[in-house]
């Protein structure tokens, strides 16, 4: 046992009992300690060293601390190193810790055991950030020093302090190239603790690992890879593993199936339309580059057409070295892709992107494409000019007439276990309920060309002849109107052509012949004869369907005819049978239907970019149509404004005229009338109560004057008044109306009805009704009043009224002052109280106007909210796309290269013919 070992271990002591195990050694040392006493120059620091280990392994760690404070050898060092263990056993770790920390040695063992020590000590005391440091720092010291590692791991891992343990870990497997630490790394990784790491932190180990175990080098950067895949430094991951695989001699005969397939899934989600081009720009001719490379077989052709199509949108973007490369791997491996599951997950991608974007639920060519795909039945896209008898053609295959008209839309018939008929537009699919229903849907003649119906039914000649008919409704008109029943031409395997026997292959229809050809130049394309039995005499048929051949032939040398009559159509059966068999066009079909559905993917992109563009168009249109709209609104609310303010000063002024010739009657007539009342007086008059009876009689005759005189004139004057106001409204709703409906024009739609409240008149003529209906006049004061006058003229007649000799007297002044009496103040009391009751209407009438115009004012004002609304919004869109046209571009464009790669992989590697 080495020196080091005893001194660690506390069997120093050893050395002095080992002939002497019988004995015990506490008493051998003392012997010892006494014979060295007694030299002349004893050296007692050994034995006493020894004996502070016998202590302590006997626990009396007092006996040990006072031994090994007197060592003054060489041992000093681990006496204190020891002193501070006896300590640290009696629990005053705060005294084990000041000793530790002085002592100061060269020898790396006596160091690293004290930092060992104090790493325990510290764990014990709380202290984790000591712990931590002083155990780094061992580490960088010594390494090597047996178990510190794994004491510094194990740690690490229990205060879960990732970081440490991961540094640990990458220091430790670069230092020791050991293949257990990389083993931690991965486990680190897998775990998911690594990701706070920047990815170069890395670099270093995976160079030297690549060196040491390529089978782990690919375990390592598969987990990294996969561990930086959903956080912000995937890309930084991406760039530094781009350039380390550069970097490093590394090709595909070494079998990197999983680097090969993290480089396509990364691949294909870059490209999925998540993602902005300019973006993963930078990072994908290198990721293509090491992706063909280290491509394993399964993966070759594809990561040579990826090479290649994405070379074809960026060119010089890859070094021409690589497009070589990827070209001449293409054309010399066979690939075993699924190609049509690939291009449907890609189709899949685009509709879900579409969707996503708000660009319609494209349930049409959904359809389409599921028809591709239905490899049981061959397509006949059955086609003509309008009278050409095919739908009696078609009427007479399926065994019932069940098209009495010209189809309007296009009807695909298919064999099925029960009636299923089924309306697939863009925006829905709809079952219909039954035959009356797809009857109804032939009929109409509006947006019939936006859906197709899906006729299934039981029926053995389509099932027998494996065969689905797509009829399409008759063509006629503009090349634009034939495009559009051709839509669906490309999802045919053979097109059946219906002539009219009575005037076959005409110019018209050699030209949409031509039209389908430059459609569809790959899809054969047969013909039927129809009405043959129209034409008189069977030699005359003969002749016309052997020249009708011989002239198609001519054009179409394919191309089979038959000849077809409506009143034979039972016994010609077997012989449609046979023509089918003959056409039959099922040869190579898989690679004929990925062929057009790599067409539908290529419109679709092409379709989808042009929605885009019409998308910016209509917001364009929309903002300068509502800005249009906006001004002319809000011109239409300031008119009808200007027209109730003017309407509202109209009436009230047309009212207060005869209310104020009413008023002048009153101040003219009333004082004639109070006058009058003079008559009244006579001689013989009791005037000491004659100004009470005078006044009775002047209210009473005010009474009747008004109530039977003014209220009927006034009367009168209203009813006319309201006449006249009912012709202003009617004439404020004519002319609404016309402004409503130039406006419905503008919309195209019957949006706005500015209707005004006529039952404000009712609400008036009511009111009139109600307040002319009879007056009742308060009684007034007229010759009671205390004015000087007449309370002198009142005092007089009851103090003289009794004297037969002054009646006389009285007479004459009473009657006098009758008659001349100023009675204006009285009038203007009479026209108050008359006009009392229709303060409220007068004062009402403002408002009154204002309801009559409210509905259409509010109509109005709702309108120019919704324009400026809609400004606002189609404003932020369009600004919206502007500012990042590559939101929409730039998901099409990559949906492109994804198109061009299957392009690759499968027709040019194929020898087809690729469909645009």
């Amino acid at each position: 046992m080495t020196l080091e070992k005893q001194l660690i271990q506390k069997t120093y002591h050893e050395m002095f009992i080992n002939e002497h195990e019988d004995s015990h050694p506490i008493r051998l040392l003392g012997e010892a300690f006494q014979e060295e006493a007694q030299k002349d120059v004893p050296d007692l620091s050994h034995i006493r060293f020894a004996q502070g280990e016998v202590y302590f392994h006997y626990k009396d760690f007092e006996a040990a601390i006072f031994k090994w404070e007197n060592i003054i050898n060489e041992l000093e060092p681990w006496a204190k190193k020891n002193t501070a263990d006896a300590y640290y056993e009696l629990g005053l770790l705060s005294t084990a810790e000041d000793i530790y920390t002085t002592i100061v040695t060269d020898n790396p063992i006596l160091t690293t055991e004290v930092a060992l020590q104090l790493f325990s000590l510290y764990i014990e005391r709380g202290k984790v950030d000591a712990a931590v440091k002083v155990m780094k720092k061992t580490i960088d010291a010594n390494p090597d020093y047996p178990n510190v590692t794994e004491i510094a791991r194990t740690f690490f891992e229990e205060q879960q302090d990732w970081d440490n343990a991961i540094e640990l870990a990458v220091n430790e497997a670069k230092r020791t190239e050991s293949p257990a630490w990389f083993d931690m790394i991965i486990a680190y990784v897998e775990k998911g603790v690594t990701k706070s790491f920047a990815p170069s932190y890395f670099t270093q180990a995976l160079v030297l690992l690549y060196g040491l175990d390529k089978g782990k080098f690919e375990e390592l950067i598969s987990a990294l890879w996969k561990s930086y895949q959903n956080e912000e430094t995937y890309l930084t991951w991406l760039n530094e593993v781009n350039h380390l695989l550069l970097n490093l001699d590394i090709n595909r005969e070494e079998n990197w199936p999983g680097l090969s397939g993290l480089h396509k899934e990364t691949y294909f989600s870059f490209i999925d339309g998540r993602y902005f081009i300019k973006k993963i720009q930078e990072y994908i001719p290198d990721l293509l580059t090491n992706w063909l490379r280290i491509a394993d077989q399964a993966n070759v052709v594809l990561s040579s057409a990826a090479v290649l199509s994405w070379n074809e949108l960026f060119p010089a973007s890859i070094s021409m070295s690589i497009v070589s490369e990827a070209e001449k791997l293409i054309s010399m491996t066979d690939s075993d892709i699924d190609e049509l599951d690939e291009c449907l997950t890609l189709f899949d991608s685009i509709m879900n992107w579409a969707q996503a974007h708000e660009m319609g639920e494209n349930n049409r060519l959904k359809w389409l494409v599921d028809q591709l795909i239905d490899f049981d039945n061959q397509h006949i896209f059955i086609t003509g000019l309008s009278g050409s008898g095919k739908s009696s053609f078609v009427n007479a295959i399926m065994g019932e007439n069940l098209q009495d008209s010209p189809t309007s839309s296009v009807v695909m018939f298919k064999d099925a276990d029960e009636l299923a008929i089924t309306e697939i537009t863009d925006w829905e699919i709809t079952n219909l309920s039954g035959f009356s229903d797809f009857q109804e849907r032939m009929d109409r003649r509006r947006n019939a060309l936006e859906s197709i119906i899906e006729f299934k039914q039981p029926n053995a000649f389509l099932q027998g002849n494996r065969v689905a008919f797509i009829d399409t409704p008759g063509i006629k008109g503009s090349h634009y109107d034939r495009n559009e029943i051709l839509k669906s031409l490309h999802v045919a395997d053979n097109v059946l052509f219906v002539l009219d026997a009575n005037a076959p292959f005409t110019e018209k229809e050699r030209s949409v012949l031509t039209q389908i050809q430059e459609l569809a130049p790959e899809i054969p394309i047969h013909f039927v004869l129809s009405k043959m039995d129209t034409i008189a005499g069977e030699q005359e048929a003969i002749r016309i369907f052997d020249e009708t051949r011989s002239t198609i032939q001519t054009y179409l040398p394919e191309s089979q005819v038959f000849a077809f009559s409506s009143q034979y159509e039972g016994s010609q059966l077997n012989d449609l049978q046979e023509f089918f068999r003959s056409i039959n066009n099922s040869i190579n079909i898989e690679d004929k239907r990925l062929s057009k559905l790599l067409y539908f993917i290529r419109v679709t992109i092409a379709s989808l970019l042009q929605k885009r563009v019409d998308v910016e168009n209509q917001l364009v249109e929309s903002v300068r149509w509502n800005e249009e709209m906006l001004m002319k609104l809000t011109g239409a609310v300031n008119q009808l404004k200007d027209t109730e303010s003017q309407k509202t000063k109209a009436f009230t002024k047309s009212y207060r005229a005869f209310k104020d010739a009413i008023e002048i009657d009153i101040a003219e007539t009333v004082p004639n009338l109070l006058k009058a009342c003079s008559v009244l007086i006579k001689e013989d008059s009791k005037f000491s109560k004659i100004h009470v009876e005078l006044n009775d009689e002047m209210n009473r005759r005010l009474q009747d004057y008004l109530e039977e005189q003014v209220m009927p004139k006034y009367y009168r004057l209203l009813q006319d008044w309201i006449v006249r106001c009912k012709e202003e409204f009617e004439q404020g709703q004519e002319f609404l109306n016309e402004m409503s409906e130039s406006f419905n024009q503008m919309y195209g739609d019957e949006r706005l009805k500015l209707e005004c409240d006529f039952k404000v008149l009712d609400d008036w003529r009511r009111d009139t009704d109600r307040m002319t209906s009879r007056f009742q006049l308060d009684s007034i004061n007229i010759l009671l009043r205390r004015t000087p006058s007449q309370f002198l003229l009142k005092s007089a007649g009851k103090l003289f009224g009794a004297l037969s000799q002054n009646k006389a007297m009285l007479y004459n002044k009473y009657k006098s002052f009758v008659e001349n009496e100023d009675y204006a103040e009285v009038a203007k009391l009479v026209c108050q109280q008359f006009f009392r009751p229709f303060e409220l209407f007068e004062k009402s009438l403002e408002r009154d106007v204002t309801m009559f115009f409210k509905s259409p004012l509010t109509m109005l004002n709702r309108s120019v909210e919704e324009a400026s609304a809609g400004i606002q919004t189609n404003q932020e869109m369009l600004n919206n796309m502007n500012a990042n046209p590559e939101m929409f571009r730039d998901p099409l464009t990559l949906f492109e290269v994804r198109l061009r790669q299957f392009e690759w992989m499968t027709v040019a590697g194929k020898g087809m013919q690729t469909i645009y």
